[in-house]
């Protein structure tokens, strides 16, 4: 894109990117195109068309130029504009964060549905999140329970001043708080929910990974241990005596392969209504565990 004879349209851009992206091989060209010419315009990705001949400015066809080389490194998308959606809303991402994902929505499709099964979501519920990272999770239960709190944990300083951000951006603020500590270590007993989307990834498979996961998202965040397995036995062990007592439940985002061994895990800490739910594409995602 470096190479521009005269003055460049919105869909000019998105088409010279699109183009770029896909001679790349890249997954997704066309969303990825749509988010990056929308970020240095301003624009909502859907008004890209009907504004596509809207000339754009030198610096903002610079501004692409450095998204579009950026991209073609294999940079995310959502690491470059510095911004993901989730759950329908906008959450800014740090270095100390993974970029939320959609196959994590599961976690909350799973919580929400356990909240309408246990007495609604009007309910008054204490809810916290481990390893909270930008608190996507923990901001999309909110959004949706509106009387419930909510606590999140992260050992990253960084992470709980962006989770903090996004919670005032997305208007559930004044029912959230924020503790820095490694798991449960610092936090006290009587949850009706435990949710967590721990590191799952064993150690010797990090380096497999696509360069956008493993160049991008912090190791704290993926590294699960030898097996993959760590973080669960510890998480189980702790929320198995911190949740309240009645309806409560610990929930859980998984690896593809990993719901038995999370089971047992969970069945080992004296959970025993135990469930796996799947994500859209099938696969075992989110175990909900129960006393």
């Amino acid at each position: 894109m470096t190479t521009r004879p005269g003055p460049i349209t919105l869909g000019g851009a998105y088409r010279r990117v699109r183009d770029a992206l896909r001679a790349a091989g890249m997954a997704s060209p066309e969303t990825d195109a749509r988010l990056l010419v929308a970020d240095v315009t301003g624009l909502e990705p859907a008004r890209l068309v009907i504004e596509e001949n809207l000339p754009i400015g030198e610096d903002e066809a610079a501004r692409l130029d450095a998204h579009l080389a950026a991209r073609l490194a294999r940079k995310p998308v959502g690491r470059i504009v510095g911004r993901r959606e989730f759950w329908g809303l906008d959450f800014e991402l740090a270095p100390e964060t993974l970029e939320p994902r959609p196959d994590t929505e599961t976690l909350v499709e799973a919580a929400l549905a356990f909240v309408d099964e246990t007495g609604g979501r009007e309910r008054a519920l204490r809810i916290t999140d481990l390893g909270t990272g930008t608190g996507a999770i923990l901001v999309a239960l909110l959004s949706e329970l509106p009387n419930a709190w909510g606590l999140a944990s992260d050992i990253q300083p960084g992470a709980l001043h962006v989770a903090r951000r996004n919670a005032a951006a997305n208007g559930v603020a004044n029912r959230m708080d924020f503790v820095c500590t490694s798991w449960m270590d610092a936090i006290g007993g009587d949850w009706d929910l435990i949710v967590s989307n721990p590191p799952y990834i064993p150690s010797a498979d990090i380096a497999a990974l696509e360069v956008e996961v493993r160049a991008h998202d912090p190791l704290t965040a993926l590294d699960g241990g030898v097996d993959g397995l760590v973080p669960y036995h510890e998480i189980a062990r702790v929320s198995a005596q911190r949740l309240g007592p009645g309806d409560a439940a610990l929930i859980m985002e998984i690896g593809y392969d990993q719901g038995a061994d999370v089971v047992r895990i969970c069945r080992d800490a004296g959970f025993h209504q135990l469930d796996i739910r799947r994500d859209l594409a099938e696969r075992d995602r989110v175990v909900v565990a129960r006393r």
